[in-house]
């Protein structure tokens, strides 16, 4: 589903992408763990098509990121891309007339657990309040990737068991999440893959099964031995 070779990236004369090789299939959720600065955002642009000053070969079901693309990925970025004046349920019309895939159902219902006003505007929201409501957006579309950046940095322990359970309840497994985070010991047990990625470099690309097989350790207490 996601192939990528040698890619590599340079900004400013330093390289954000180091050599990067990944080969990811349906049916799993990802997580793309690395500290800020580590290149996981970079990498969630350049399969998002937001990013195309690359070397290496980049594919997603084939096709190069892109226009191609766009239709079958879902990309939720660290910051809510909105007009803060709209209200939650005008939102909800926008991306149900944006994207043809868009399940409104789904998303309204996803508000409702995560028990925030329909009737909010944006700019009335906390960052954790906005951070679900992107959750809900992207899993709300019915596509084969959905791309999650740093989903629950704003977000309280409680809400966050909340948020992880919600994905696990929406996820298709016809399809691949892929979640970018530092905050490991909240996401692992979600996780079907875990890669480390430090210093522009993938590390670590395992199962997580394996890793708590091979290392007997969980994925949080291996990171910080490999990292």
């Amino acid at each position: 589903m996601i192939e990528i070779k040698d890619l590599t990236m340079i900004y400013k004369g330093r390289a954000v992408l180091d050599h990067v090789n990944l080969n990811l299939d349906k049916g799993q959720i990802v997580g793309l763990l690395g500290e800020n600065g580590s290149g996981k955002t970079t990498l969630l642009r350049i399969l998002a098509g937001l990013e195309r000053n690359y070397l290496g070969e980049v594919k997603i079901n084939g096709k190069n990121p892109g226009e191609e693309t766009n239709n079958f990925i879902s990309y939720q970025p660290d910051h809510l891309p909105i007009d803060p004046s709209l209200k939650i349920c005008k939102l909800s019309k926008l991306y149900k007339n944006f994207f043809t895939d868009f399940d409104e159902e789904k998303f309204l219902r996803m508000i409702s657990d995560f028990d925030i006003d329909m009737d909010l505007k944006i700019k009335e929201c906390s960052k954790g309040m906005k951070d679900k409501i992107q959750i809900a957006l992207s899993l709300s579309r019915k596509t084969m990737i959905y791309i999650l950046d740093e989903p629950m940095s704003g977000i309280d322990p409680k809400s966050r068991k909340i948020i992880l359970q919600t994905i696990i309840d929406n996820f298709d497994y016809e399809g691949i999440l892929i979640i970018s985070t530092h905050l490991i010991g909240e996401i692992e047990k979600v996780l079907d893959r875990a890669i480390f990625i430090d210093q522009a470099r993938v590390l670590v690309n395992e199962r997580v099964d394996d890793i708590r097989e091979k290392q007997k350790m969980g994925v949080e207490e291996y990171f910080t031995e490999v990292i």
